[in-house]
Parts: structure tokens; C-alpha cells; sequence
């Protein structure tokens, strides 16, 4: 019903006014007695073998949802009723900045996938905290970090400490974002040393906390070979307990969608099916490479049950969706959990 009826009703609204809509309805509907309980029953799947450990942290099963939907952390309790098992919110910076000028997210059907330069549209890291001290958590909660866009990169490494000194205490873990491609310069940050810095600083901040929450990193579809032996040395280097694989792609290979189209939508970055295949080869690599010793959620490109299934075999932990949520509907959390118990029943009926 949602793929035939109401997603070409809702894929006739500009992008950002779906998302403001949806999040209205959600925040409606929910307050109305029964509700609740009747969105957990339809969308959660609950099983023993969906069950996961990460860094210490407990999750229902291992499906949750990526950085940018949630970014002031509004409706996170709303959204855990979809069945997520962890939501990430942010970026979140120092202060509040509106971002890049509109239009700056676009459909991309042919293609199942979006392009962005949403620029870290977000209140500041003040507001976020606001919200998760007012609306208590039902959840497990991720935040993901970055800076403002008008602070230079040399800089850069006091938002990252700002926000993490802020957001600390309010969240279940601590993602580093220096990959998002619309926030101009913020590549140069993901230079080996430059990254170790803002490591280096925030562990520094991290050890007079009473309790060790884990600290990830968000890596890029784009880097290379080299580049990705720079993220397993970063690793083993620093106090990095583990990685997010992966944010947007600047790529425009292998589209559908004509030139043109491409062209007139122009800079941004690209999620969903076209860079399926690009995060699966880098979870692999890293995983492989290292023995599986690194950590890792994966996002980018999970756009069916499927695609779920393969990050898992390929090393991932845990899988975080958005554009195939956008996609597939409310139902897409449900659909994702039942096919990986059916695939964990069938493996145990081959040993």
C-alpha cells in the first residue's frame, strides 16, 4: 500500500515538506490513546536471535535509523514506535546554523536514491540537549557530532570538543562526522593526522567521565585504498571504538537518471542504491582486513532486506537506514528484522 498508493502521493511534495509532515503525523497520531501500542505491534519484531551487543551497548535487534533524520533530537520517542532499535540524531553542532539555501534535497527514483546538501541544518547542540533532558529517551540514543560551517578547519577541533562536552552526558554513544561532503572543506579533515587530533582531544575529555560511552567515526564512500589503511591505522592508533560505513557520495557514476536532471540538481550528496554496492566493498575491506577486530554499523545503500543481510555477512554489526526507509515506508524496520531471523533459522538448519 505505501510503495503503490502512498508514496507517489507523498513524492509529489518537495522532500523537506514530507519530512516536516510526516514527523507532524507521527507526533498526532501517537498521542492518541491506544496508539502507541498498536504502532509496536505492527512494526517491532521481537525475537532472542535478533538480539545484538555493540561496544557494550544492548540492542533488540540490529536496525536503526542514520544521522539526519532526527537532527534536533524531536522525535526520536516518536520514531522508536516504527521499530527501530536505535536512532542516531544530528549532526548536531555548536550553534544553531540554517544550513544551505533551498532546494537542497532531491528524489532521484530511477535511481532509489536521494541527493542532499543540507549543510548541518540543525538549532545547536544546546536545543538538542533541551529535548533529550525533557523527553526522556525510550531509546537507544546516538549523536552525531560535527562543526559549524562557518568555523575554519583550524578550528574545527573546539566545536568537536564543544559539542561533545555538551551532548555527552545525554546519549548512549558518539559519532564523529568529517565526511559529510556539503559542508565545504570538511574532507580536509579526514587527513590521517588531522583526524588522530580530534580524536586525541576528545578521548582527552572522555577519560575524566565517569563512564566510557563509545566513540565512532563516520567515513566517506569515496576514499580510497589508501585512504581506507589510513582508517584501519586510526583504529589501531587512537582511542576509536569503532566505524560508521558510510556517509554521502560526491559520485554520479552509473546513474539512471539522465545528465541532465543530474546537472540541473547540481552539487549535494548521493544516498541510497547507487552507493549500495561502494559501502558494502569498503565494510568488507575493513572488516577482512583487519580480522573483523573493527566495529561497524553500516549505512548507505540499504534499500531492501537484502541488502541488510549483506552488510551483516560482509562485517557490519549493526545497519542503520534512511533513504530505503524513505523508500520502503514505515514498515521497512519490520520487513529488514523478519528477513534476518528467517536467514539466521535457515543458516542454524545448514550447521
Amino acid at each position: 500500500m505505501y510503495r503503490i498508493i502512498i508514496r507517489p502521493l507523498l513524492f509529489l511534495l518537495k522532500p523537506e515538506t514530507v519530512h516536516q509532515l510526516i514527523v507532524s503525523l507521527l507526533k498526532v497520531l501517537l498521542r492518541i490513546p491506544g496508539m502507541p501500542y498498536l504502532f509496536s505491534k505492527s512494526f517491532q519484531v521481537r525475537h532472542s536471535k535478533l538480539n545484538r551487543e555493540f561496544l557494550g551497548l544492548k540492542f533488540d535487534h540490529p536496525v536503526g535509523l542514520a544521522a539526519g533524520f532526527d537532527k534536533d533530537a524531536e522525535a526520536y520517542n516518536e520514531l522508536s514506535h516504527l521499530g527501530f532499535s536505535f536512532i542516531e540524531i544530528g549532526t548536531v553542532t555548536p550553534l544553531p546554523q540554517p544550513g544551505n539555501p533551498k532546494p537542497r534535497s532531491f528524489r532521484i527514483p530511477k535511481d532509489k536514491g536521494l541527493i542532499n546538501r543540507m549543510g548541518f541544518n540543525n538549532k545547536g547542540v544546546d536545543y538538542a540537549v533541551s529535548q533529550l533532558k525533557r523527553n526522556n529517551p525510550k531509546i537507544i540514543i546516538g549523536g552525531n557530532i560535527g562543526k559549524n560551517t562557518n568555523t575554519s578547519n583550524h578550528k574545527a577541533i573546539e566545536d568537536y570538543k564543544t559539542t561533545f562536552i555538551k551532548l555527552y552526558d545525554h546519549v548512549d554513544y558518539l559519532v564523529i562526522n568529517l565526511s559529510c561532503p556539503n559542508i565545504k572543506n570538511l574532507n580536509e579533515l579526514q587527513d590521517k593526522n588531522a583526524t588522530k587530533k580530534i580524536i586525541s582531544a576528545l578521548e582527552e575529555i572522555r577519560k575524566e567521565k565517569s563512564k566510557r560511552k563509545p566513540l565512532l567515526l563516520k567515513i566517506s564512500p569515496d576514499l580510497k585504498t589508501k585512504d581506507l589503511d589510513d582508517v584501519i591505522d586510526i583504529f589501531f592508533e587512537t582511542a576509536i571504538d569503532g566505524i560508521i560505513a558510510t556517509n554521502t557520495s560526491i559520485s554520479r557514476e552509473n546513474l539512471s537518471t539522465p545528465d541532465k536532471k543530474i546537472k540541473k540538481i547540481g552539487s549535494g550528496g548521493i544516498s541510497g542504491k547507487p552507493i549500495t554496492l561502494k559501502s558494502t566493498d569498503i565494510i568488507h575491506y575493513l572488516s577482512e582486513r583487519t580480522g573483523h577486530q573493527i566495529p561497524i554499523i553500516s549505512v548507505g545503500g540499504v534499500m531492501s532486506p537484502d541488502d541488510a543481510i549483506e552488510k551483516l555477512e560482509a562485517g557490519a554489526d549493526l545497519v542503520q537506514v534512511y533513504t530505503g526507509f524513505i523508500y520502503n515506508g514505515p514498515a521497512f524496520v519490520r520487513m529488514i528484522n523478519k528477513a534476518i531471523l528467517k536467514h539466521t533459522n535457515q543458516q542454524s538448519g545448514n550447521d
